[in-house]
């Protein structure tokens, strides 16, 4: 791990906002205001004319704009080889959108604090290692040497355990605290049990969703309304992409009101017709039980797994925008049977977590540069021990199915991480030249069910290998959940090349080729 010269900072990269934060003079990890002197920035991108992009403009801004020109929620989309975007005749990947977001905060912190070179860069815990890789390759196109990237609720603890006092003292007592981090943000959910001391960091369980957020809700009102609008004037907004974005902001504010009040009235207004309807809180949490059901059944099942009973939890910890919501801190009081924790501030506490990570890397292999040497001591102490999302496993042969393929997991989810499983399989057929690993992630026997991270061949092998000759195959998990495996046919003692070809995500040669054209690119 290398820092260069230059600030280290902390970037909670999200679906709707965006922050970025680092270690003030005092060494207290704040939060750096944009150019519109504002802690959070909008994930909206609008592709304009002449190269000139803007990144969180207003609403009044976007509504001037054709909709094919602004990019909304592209985090939902990191990984996905599928998804891109056509501006001047290029096709913009998801990597590419977010080092535009990524650009723009570095942009408006170096006005506050200098040149920016070193960042950690968050990620929601139920990232798969596709979609990690597709976050550290946006950080390094926006100029960023990304020295690693940090689970949301893992930063959101290190923030709660600053707040608290304790982080690296060694005046504290030594006793353990357990705490639920429940994430809800605008476009992902994370629920996760952390135990940890001063000094040490242990993630007992996780699991999430990285397609349930606030838009889900936000999305339920723009349904529920555009039917209304569709019965009663025959039009329906949903087919006309500037009418759908009207719609959906006027939903979204109506969502924030019902956070504070009972009821709130909204207008939407299509092709020269209006429709004011009187929501109710009652109603919006009706509509939209479904959602709450899914983060309840998770929750339940993340206590489950780790073990912990919820009269054992000392806090339940609020992270995420959308936790604003009354139904959320009702839905955890049924579950924990004690009231949700506000000690942070939902939309800043992941940045001030990964400045904080960032800052403890410093401390451990960068020298901490301007740090005082009290501050350096105190997060040296500290250790944190995080645990995979997803299982990982390898294709092998169903010796229940013949003829049929299964998931054989090696590494289970919920282990302690880094983590590394050797494991010994054989060939199928004599004279087999090559052995082939898929390396999946996921829990289903199914591996059409999984995702398949990618693939590596082990060639040359020795002739007149007989079927069932032994193979070696060894899977790790680092520390920040990215993966690598590496095979060796025992016969020959021949290794495989331990670089994953991932199926998806940026090569060396698109990163450059990104990194220059992100250069050109004015930013606003």
């Amino acid at each position: 791990m290398k820092f260069l010269d230059g600030e280290t900072v902390g970037i909670d990269l999200g679906t709707t906002y965006s922050a970025i934060a680092h270690l003030n003079d005092e060494g207290e990890p704040v939060i750096i205001n944009n150019g519109d002197d504002r802690p959070i920035t909008p994930s909206v991108v609008l592709l304009g004319e002449g190269g000139r992009v803007m990144v969180g403009p207003s609403f009044e801004r976007i509504a001037l704009e054709k909709p094919e020109n602004v990019v909304e929620a592209v985090k939902r989309q990191m990984g996905n080889k599928d998804y891109y975007v056509v501006y001047q005749g290029k096709k913009l990947t998801p990597e590419f959108i977010s080092a535009l977001i990524l650009k723009k905060l570095k942009q408006d912190a170096e006005v506050r604090i200098g040149p920016v070179a070193n960042a950690v860069v968050t990620v929601p815990y139920y990232f798969n290692d596709v979609r990690r890789k597709a976050t550290q390759d946006a950080g390094q196109v926006a100029g960023l040497n990304v020295v690693d990237i940090i689970n949301e609720p893992t930063a959101a603890t290190l923030a709660y355990a600053w707040n608290k006092g304790d982080l690296g003292r060694t005046d504290t007592g030594g006793g353990e605290t357990t705490i639920l981090v429940y994430d809800l943000g605008g476009g992902t959910f994370d629920v996760t049990v952390v135990r940890f001391t001063s000094t040490t960091f242990r993630v007992l369980a996780t699991d999430g969703d990285v397609m349930l957020g606030g838009l889900d809700w936000s999305n339920r009102l723009v349904e529920h309304l555009a039917e209304q609008f569709t019965r009663k004037y025959g039009d329906d907004p949903r087919q006309d992409p500037e009418g759908l974005r009207a719609f959906f902001q006027e939903c979204e504010d109506a969502k924030r009101k019902l956070s504070k009040n009972d009821r709130a009235p909204v207008s939407v207004y299509y092709k020269g017709k209006t429709l004011t309807v009187q929501l109710t809180r009652s109603d919006f949490e009706r509509m939209t039980a479904d959602l709450m059901q899914r983060t309840r059944d998770t929750t339940e099942l993340v206590l489950q797994q780790s073990g912990v009973d919820p009269a054992q939890l000392d806090e339940v910890v609020l992270i995420g925008g959308s936790t604003y919501m009354p139904i959320v801190e009702k839905t955890l009081k049924e579950i924990t049977r004690q009231e949700p924790s506000r000690s942070l501030m939902p939309e800043r506490a992941v940045a001030e977590g990964a400045a904080i990570h960032a800052a403890i890397l410093q401390a451990k292999h960068g020298g901490g540069g301007k740090m005082a040497e009290a501050l350096r001591k105190r997060l040296e102490r500290v250790k944190q021990v995080d645990v995979n999302s997803h299982s990982l496993g390898i294709k092998v042969a169903d010796p229940e199915k013949k003829g049929s393929r299964m998931n054989h997991v090696m590494i289970p989810r919920n282990t302690s991480i880094p983590a590394s499983k050797t494991q010994r399989f054989k060939t199928t057929s004599d004279n087999q030249k090559t052995v082939h690993v898929e390396v999946l992630e996921g829990e289903a026997r199914d591996p059409a069910a999984c995702t398949l991270i990618g693939d590596f061949r082990i060639v040359g092998l020795p002739p007149d290998m007989k079927k069932g000759s032994p193979v070696e195959v060894t899977y790790s998990y680092d520390a920040s959940g990215r993966i690598s495996a590496r095979a060796r046919d025992l016969t020959a003692n021949k290794e495989a090349a331990t670089e994953i070809i991932r199926d998806g995500g940026l090569s060396e040669g698109n990163v450059a080729d990104f990194e220059k054209l992100a250069s050109e690119y004015d930013v606003d």
